[in-house]
């Protein structure tokens, strides 16, 4: 699930998307508290009053890095459309591109999923854009699994749009399970379950 880069991210400059890079990775390790600007200055070798240039609150750069994360996720989703014609396979290269990414720690966790068990304290701007990955990655895993569903090669055991919740559930489970167990081939063991689950037998 790769993309190129975006014309949203074109908008900033390249400093302003060092500064998004590095709170992405700062909200991977830590979530929305975990992090002051102190901390981006260190890393990007900036003042803090550069940050606030760019980004005036924290809230302005987590919606931005939020933003463009779904983003990303967006064109991903695209791409494995229109590359991979067989919709269970398209769930299983949605969850191999997350093995992969928490193999590395590169992230180490999709940012939405741990911005989420954070909602009641994060900024409304930021929380509405979390809400708005879920509701897109739903969308879509429902539609494939509809698609799934109409060819013949993959089993449901309710609609498509409780088992989308389901499997999503289980897979950005299975990212905090990991991380709490400190072992990455859990995500990948439980990733293979929820999508075997969904094949013809």
């Amino acid at each position: 699930m790769t993309s190129s880069r975006s014309d949203s991210q074109l908008q900033y400059s390249p400093k302003a998307q060092e500064i998004i890079r590095r709170t992405n990775e700062l909200l991977a390790s830590g979530g929305y508290n975990g992090f002051s600007y102190a901390d981006i200055a260190e890393l990007v070798d900036v003042r803090k009053a550069s940050i606030h240039h760019h980004f005036p609150t924290k809230a302005d750069l987590v919606k931005a890095t939020v933003a463009l994360h779904r983003d990303a996720v967006r064109r991903g989703l695209q791409s494995l459309d229109e590359s991979t014609a067989d919709p269970l396979e398209r769930l299983v290269a949605y969850c191999r591109f997350w093995a992969q990414c928490i193999e590395e720690s590169n992230p180490p966790i999709c940012i939405c999923a741990l911005l989420a068990a954070e909602l009641p304290a994060v900024p409304a701007e930021v929380a509405d854009e979390v809400k708005g990955h879920f509701r897109d990655l739903h969308a879509w895993v429902a539609s494939t699994m509809e698609e799934g569903k109409s060819k013949g090669s993959m089993q449901l055991a309710d609609a498509p749009s409780a088992e989308a919740s389901m499997f999503m559930a289980s897979i950005h489970g299975a990212m905090l399970a990991a991380r709490a167990a400190g072992d990455a081939s859990l995500f990948s063991e439980i990733a293979k379950l929820s999508t075997d689950r969904l094949r013809i037998a």
